[in-house]
């Protein structure tokens, strides 16, 4: 650009103004982007909402999922400790023949005859001793004996191999046990046989 000279070539001050001049800055030419309008800010709304619902929904699966693991572990445990209480059953079952043989051999005996004999006492004391430990065995796994004597007649837990007519006493009072009835916890291990009375009121 040739700039006019005055007194001696200094450039004309005008001159020197316009080409300080800055041309205004084109949007379009800084990539700079324009002001986001409320237009642009729904999809991200919409996809706050979205991830906010999704959210949501796993977090209801998960407790739903931890409840289910609980009851089943519940369940597990509810099982463990049933198992336990009642695995012997069968063998505590087939115990209960020696058990009676037992008692049958102490019975045996007339009291008034058990001082007789010095090697009987010794025999029947040992049979004693045996029984004592059965019985204690058998407490340390929940079997024990049912007291079934003088008692009124239950169905689920006595059978009655006998009836006798006696009108003193109610009907269906048992007056004796043909065989011992055995519990295991809170279940029936064997049925008691049983004498009962009829007739009376």
């Amino acid at each position: 650009m040739k700039h006019n000279k005055n007194h001696g070539g200094e450039p004309d001050k005008e001159d020197i103004e316009k080409e300080q001049e800055i041309p205004a800055a084109d949007s379009s030419q800084t990539g700079k982007e324009p002001p986001a309008t409320a237009d642009a800010a729904a999809p991200e709304t919409d996809e706050l909402e979205q991830l906010k619902e999704e959210n949501k929904k796993l977090k209801e699966d998960f407790l739903r999922a931890y409840a289910d693991a609980e009851n089943t572990k519940r369940r597990c445990m509810q099982e463990i400790e049933k198992n336990n209480k009642y695995a012997v059953s069968s063998f505590a079952k087939n115990l209960l023949s020696v058990a009676d043989n037992l008692d049958r051999a102490l019975k045996s005996i007339p009291e008034d005859k058990k001082d007789d004999c010095e090697h009987l006492k010794s025999l029947l004391a040992g049979v004693e001793m045996t029984q004592h430990e059965l019985d204690k065995v058998f407490e340390k796994f929940g079997v024990k004996k049912m007291q079934a004597l003088n008692s009124k007649f239950d169905p689920n837990f006595h059978q009655v191999i006998q009836e006798v007519e006696d009108k003193t006493k109610p009907a269906g009072t048992i007056i004796a046990e043909l065989q011992t009835g055995y519990m295991i916890n809170d279940r029936i291990l064997r049925e008691a046989m049983v004498v009962v009375t009829k007739g009376g009121k």
